[in-house]
């Protein structure tokens, strides 16, 4: 291979580079929740994508984002609330690591009642499926 033909092959590797870079390159960032409320006792992901120069989302994590909360505990892209949590909110910063310019800032509304701590579990369920069976079925009569 000559010299010549290497030099162009190093070009256009390096064209290339420069145009993933660039596609790469993070314009603004925003929430796409995938809940319109936290829940108490469990984490909840917070969702965060941005949008690259070429018009394209991508999702952001803890590599690409510092994120802050005013209250729970964050761990990634999650924040937990124990279940005894009082606020009725929480506001959630998140800003990019390579341009902390780039930031965003949203108040999350958490779950006042949540109807599945008063759910049945699922033995409890089948349990109260077989009872209605047997009550509502008519007794078997016996063969002589």
């Amino acid at each position: 291979m000559s010299l010549q033909h290497m030099k162009q092959i190093l070009f256009f590797l390096l064209i290339g580079c420069c145009m993933t870079g660039r596609a790469q390159k993070i314009d603004s960032i925003f929430f796409n929740l995938y809940t319109d409320s936290l829940k108490k006792g469990s984490w909840n992901y917070i969702n965060v994508e941005g949008k690259t120069a070429d018009g394209k989302y991508i999702p952001l994590g803890n590599q690409q984002l510092i994120m802050s909360a005013t209250a729970g505990k964050l761990e990634g892209n999650s924040i937990w609330l124990d279940w005894d949590f009082k606020p009725e909110n929480i506001t959630v910063e998140v800003k990019l690591k390579n341009a902390p310019s780039i930031t965003q800032k949203t108040t999350i509304w958490v779950k006042k009642m949540d109807l599945q701590l008063n759910a049945p579990v699922q033995d409890s369920l089948l349990q109260q499926i077989n009872n209605r069976q047997k009550k509502s079925s008519p007794p078997k009569k016996k063969k002589n």
